[in-house]
């Protein structure tokens, strides 16, 4: 991770990821993949202490996103009023 001066830090994913992701917020409000990333992980991490921990995934991989997960986060966009 890389850290800028003003206290952001730089993640690294995987391009395909990123692509996915970038067709994921067209037209939903997000102005950047980044912006997006952030909102999703704020979200995580205001569950967090509301749900129990699940195990991370063993893989080293990140597996693509499928048809009925970019649906699922559209629709959970939608209800945000992002879309």
């Amino acid at each position: 991770m890389r850290k800028d001066r003003d206290g952001d830090v730089t993640l690294k994913i995987p391009r395909p990821l990123y692509l996915q992701l970038k067709q994921v917020i067209e037209g939903s409000g997000f102005h950047s993949v980044t912006e997006f990333v952030v909102y999703v992980l704020r979200d995580l991490v205001s569950h967090h202490d509301r749900a129990p921990a699940s195990p991370a995934p063993q893989s080293s991989e990140v597996e693509a996103l499928t048809p009925a997960e970019i649906e699922a986060i559209r629709k959970r966009l939608e209800s945000l009023g992002y879309l």
